[in-house]
């Protein structure tokens, strides 16, 4: 295969591009993780962890996808049988589902269209209808990757607390953490479920599961049978600064390095450049006259932006062009948006020039591709960011 001049544009929506002070810090040695120099470092990532997730809580971090972490969290807090509420946002939402239809939850699925985020007013009247508390917890995605929607976890919460309903609050952050805003405390989830690779910065090979005090309660009493995902045996080695079996050492110095990073830009100015980046990427779709997947503004992702394709034209051919022509990777359609929608990743280590250029390999495809658009979509970004 003949060389490519110039670096590989990877903008999916995750895993996003490792830095460079990631990439140097993960390629240090191995250290004994049974060693007094391992206990600094599983004690910073741990209470650095808590700052991402902002919570006073624990956080247990896996050597894991996000997958593991979904099923961590489900391990500790439910058994087969139990009966789970779940809301369909995308192909993630479902995943997660299918994952507790095969551990022998009883789930419900509260059907969506793939184009709004969570109505917390359908959760309130569901638990409503269930006076007995039979169902333990309600399960949602807060950042629906497949999608491009935002979903609204605090109205979640208050929609289970107007109900007196004890059910505990599930929610997945692996694309939103480190991104977009997220309070773990301060919006009531009961677990939440993040990954490396997004918003972190980080090669996959991480899970999280942040956690309430009443979630670790819950767990003591009952849960499924579990070991590798317990989360009591591991809060037991990391209150010392280890884990219970070997850790991913060179993944946890690569993950120190990525909340140093996002705390010398401060959070608060991590979130308002994802939304700066995003509204830019979103004047670029409208000037292009298509539609965006996420059908609310006021739920639309700061992380990706999902595009539709008019009918008769294939998604997967226009990315198919643009990686050929271009060398740009873009996120296909998933599930239900297969070959309708494609996906534009602008989360992580992402700033206006890298932008720029994936608008213009965008607009170039565009137009090689034969898809109906309008000109212009790169100027009206560039109007944004100039502003």
């Amino acid at each position: 295969m003949a060389y490519r001049a110039g670096r590989h544009f990877l903008q999916i929506p995750g895993p996003s591009p490792v830095p460079d002070r990631i990439s140097r810090a993960i390629d240090a040695a191995v250290i004994d993780h049974r060693g007094p120099d391992f206990a600094d470092l599983g004690k910073s990532v741990l209470s650095g962890m808590q700052r991402i997730f902002k919570t006073k809580s624990p956080v247990v971090i896996y050597p894991s996808s996000g997958t593991g972490a979904w099923e961590a969290c489900l391990a500790n807090v439910l058994t087969a049988g139990d009966q789970v509420v779940f809301y369909e946002t995308g192909q993630f939402a479902t995943l997660w589902k299918q994952m507790a239809d095969r551990l022998g939850i009883e789930t419900e699925f509260l059907a969506g269209d793939w184009r709004h985020g969570v109505d917390a007013n359908r959760i309130e009247e569901r638990l409503r209808q269930d006076t007995a508390h039979a169902i333990k917890a309600v399960c949602c995605v807060h950042h629906e990757t497949s999608c491009g929607i935002t979903s609204d976890i605090a109205s979640v919460r208050q929609a289970i607390d107007a109900t007196g309903h004890p059910a505990l609050l599930l929610v997945d952050s692996i694309s939103g953490l480190g991104s977009v805003d997220y309070e773990h405390d301060g919006w009531g989830a009961d677990v939440t479920v993040s990954g490396s690779q997004k918003g972190l910065m980080m090669p996959p090979g991480l899970g999280f599961n942040a956690l309430s005090e009443r979630a670790i309660e819950v767990a003591k009493r009952g849960g499924s049978k579990r070991s590798y995902w317990d989360w009591e045996e591991m809060l037991v080695s990391n209150a010392t600064g280890y884990f219970p079996y070997t850790p991913a050492t060179t993944l946890l110095y690569g993950l120190k390095e990525a909340i140093a990073m996002l705390e010398e830009e401060g959070l608060d100015n991590v979130f308002a450049r994802h939304l700066r980046l995003a509204e830019a990427c979103r004047q670029a779709v409208a000037a292009w006259g298509l539609e965006i997947v996420c059908q609310n503004p006021a739920e639309h992702s700061n992380v990706l932006t999902g595009i539709m394709m008019p009918d008769g034209h294939d998604a997967d051919a226009v990315r198919r062009m643009i990686l050929e022509r271009f060398d740009m990777s873009l996120g296909t359609g998933l599930g239900k948006l297969k070959g309708r929608a494609f996906r534009i990743g602008h989360l992580g280590d992402f700033n206006e020039l890298t932008l720029m250029g994936t608008l213009s390999g965008v607009e170039m495809g565009l137009g090689l591709a034969g898809v109906p658009h309008k000109a212009g979509g790169v100027e009206a970004a560039m109007q944004v960011l100039m502003r």
